[in-house]
């Protein structure tokens, strides 16, 4: 049902953020919105936002889960900086994100939980309601705790279980706000509690009572509606970085002909790709809970031997327990890959939040001469085929990958058109034929130097590898340092070859400019917006997002000199940059970072870059 009461007012955009305790469901809420959202045909990118304790005191400012979505007739590339809309489910969640909504912005609160335990709880010193602090914005107070118990009176559930569905009556409201047909929601509570009947009931009723109560109060004088986004014709759906992850692997395993083993740890905020993933054993994907991280990615190294699609999963304090049997990947040349959803660091650090921090342990965190490819995936829909090309990268040139997602993109989501496999490029691993009378296991081809991958149990290829270094072309154990010289360049070499197989950087904008904004990874969707909105303002600026880490795009060094300013933004101090220093020392480079845990605003890049050009 959509209501019609109101004048309805057309947007480009929006922005809605739900908060709450951590049992409120406000995860649950913003994600079912999400999916009204899809089916409204709009694109969209969501920012869900954890605390990190366990169990945190219930009703305190370290206890708010958020949920941001940020959905729009144009294309959505951010999931918006500050909300139009602020649903409030205690005063703690009104406190917590103040400083995350506009000026004028539209409030929804649970009037039942704003009693004066519940201001001490969260630190107010009165009540917001009444002390004026709330001038300029639109409240809508509702007391969804009573209003919920009376839409499931006549089911008689106790009042703990009635309670639980209160989430459902504020996005009920949402629901009227911008006229969605909240009946489409009925399909997931039928799904999810096809088991308790009543509960499905309860919900439902729930809903309807609280799309109801926003037609029937006053404090609407208008509704709102986002129209569809011109979208290309195809199948789509909202999905989330960890899920298009797995996806990606599940396709390159498809293209590649090689089963899937992956062997990982439960970790935040990785532990959805194994989730996924073990789901999918008709794709002959074998999965494996391992008991640490070592056991992990050592588990993996013995699938790749035997001739699988070998993933690992984990975030920077697992990347870190790994890096001795990276350093046996390196050295035995088997394909594998490691996927670090990087967070808050150092050690436990920050779970639930996002940075950029793990980049030069990806480089440089493991004993001896020990390179690999390093690919960096941008957006939540990117995940899938930057775990697809780190698949490939992987198999065709016999040697680990590491693909690095973060917290924001693998748990936030955006609209994904599903390709067909079939228009996915094939996947060519160096397999040897039984009984190949020129199998050596360190000969190598002349284009990629990659030696070739030798099944065990292949007939007549009987042979070994190991951490101990190797003869050149025999794999005999060897210990001359002339060798060890030579093997430590045949490794580095054939990594940096790589740039040979992958695209060479592009720029956004124009070819030289004034500024050249230098990003990467998960950043850039914010970049992107920002950079747009300086250009059609007349600014002389340029963005470079870069994909690939290790090794560079092969025109790299000939984009950066093409600028006079080079401003490099990056979620941690200062590491890619770094990095770039260390790669072409003869530019002079500016660095904008933030380090909060939380991901960049435009409008924070859009001010620097104005700092900068105005200096």
């Amino acid at each position: 049902m959509i209501s019609k009461k109101n004048k309805v007012v057309e947007l480009d955009h929006a922005v809605i953020r739900f908060a709450g305790d951590s049992g409120d469901g406000m995860q649950l809420t913003g994600s079912l919105f999400s999916d009204s959202t899809a089916f409204a045909g709009n694109d969209f990118a969501t920012f869900p936002d954890y605390p990190a304790e366990i169990r945190a005191p219930q009703g305190t400012v370290a206890g708010v889960s958020g949920f941001q979505i940020h959905f729009g007739r144009t294309d959505i590339h951010t999931s918006g900086d500050l909300a139009d809309v602020l649903i409030a489910m205690n005063p703690a969640s009104l406190k917590a994100n103040m400083r995350w909504i506009t000026n004028e912005a539209i409030i929804i609160v649970d009037t039942d939980s704003f009693i004066d335990k519940n201001f001490e709880k969260a630190g107010y010193d009165s009540n917001p309601l009444e002390d004026e602090s709330l001038v300029g914005h639109v409240v809508i107070q509702a007391p969804l705790t009573t209003l919920t118990r009376e839409a499931v009176k006549e089911l008689n559930l106790d009042n703990k279980t009635s309670q639980k569905s209160k989430n459902m009556f504020a996005l009920g409201i949402v629901f009227y706000m911008f006229n969605r047909d909240y009946t489409k929601t009925f399909s997931f509570f039928e799904s999810k509690f096809k088991s308790n009947p009543l509960i499905v009931e309860a919900n439902k009723k729930v809903l309807e009572a609280g799309f109801n109560f926003g037609d029937t109060i006053e404090a609407f004088a208008n509704t709102f509606k986002v129209e569809a986004a011109p979208l290309e014709k195809g199948k789509y759906r909202n999905v989330t970085g960890n899920l298009a992850t797995a996806w990606g692997f599940l396709a390159a395993s498809e293209r590649s002909k090689r089963n899937i083993f992956i062997g990982s740890y439960p970790i935040t905020p990785a532990t959805e790709i194994l989730q996924e993933l073990s789901k999918h054993k008709e794709f002959t994907c074998i999965s494996f809970q391992a008991e640490d991280e070592i056991a992990g990615i050592v588990s993996t190294l013995g699938a790749s031997f035997a001739g699988a699609l070998a993933i690992t999963t984990t975030s920077g304090p697992g990347l870190s327990l790994k890096s001795e049997a990276i350093g046996l990947a390196v050295i035995t040349e088997l394909p594998i890959v490691i996927v670090d959803v990087q967070r808050g660091g150092p050690s436990t650090g920050l779970p639930t939040k996002s940075e950029q921090s793990d980049l030069m342990q990806a480089l440089f965190g493991r004993n001896g001469e020990a390179p690999v490819i390093i690919l960096a995936a941008s957006s939540a829909a990117d995940c899938f085929y930057s775990a697809f090309e780190a698949s490939k990268l992987a198999l065709e040139h016999m040697t680990p990958v590491i693909l690095l997602t973060d917290g924001s993109i693998a748990n936030g989501s955006e609209v994904f058109k599903i390709p067909t496999v079939k228009d996915l490029p094939i996947i060519i691993p160096p397999i040897v034929d039984a009984n190949d009378p020129t199998y050596k296991p360190y000969a190598r081809d002349e284009e990629k130097l990659r030696r070739r991958w030798a099944l065990p149990g292949t007939e007549g290829l009987r042979h070994r590898i190991g951490g101990l270094e190797k003869e050149n072309i025999s794999g005999n154990v060897s210990m001359d340092p002339l060798n060890h010289e030579l093997m430590t360049k045949l490794r580095e070499e054939k990594v940096n070859r790589v740039a040979n197989y992958i695209p060479e950087q592009e720029v956004v904008g124009e070819d030289e400019a004034d500024i050249l904004v230098v990003s990467w990874g998960g950043t850039y969707g914010v970049l992107l917006t920002a950079i747009e909105k300086l250009i059609a303002e007349g600014k002389s600026v340029s963005l470079a997002h870069f994909k690939y880490i290790m090794p560079l795009p092969k025109n790299t060094r000939d984009i950066l000199s093409r600028y006079k300013r080079i401003v490099v933004c990056e979620i941690n101090m200062g590491q890619f940059v770094n990095y770039l220093r260390m790669q072409f020392p003869e530019f002079s480079y500016e660095q904008y970072n933030k380090v909060q845990g939380l991901p960049f605003m435009v409008t924070e890049i859009v001010d620097k870059v104005n700092e900068l050009l105005n200096d």
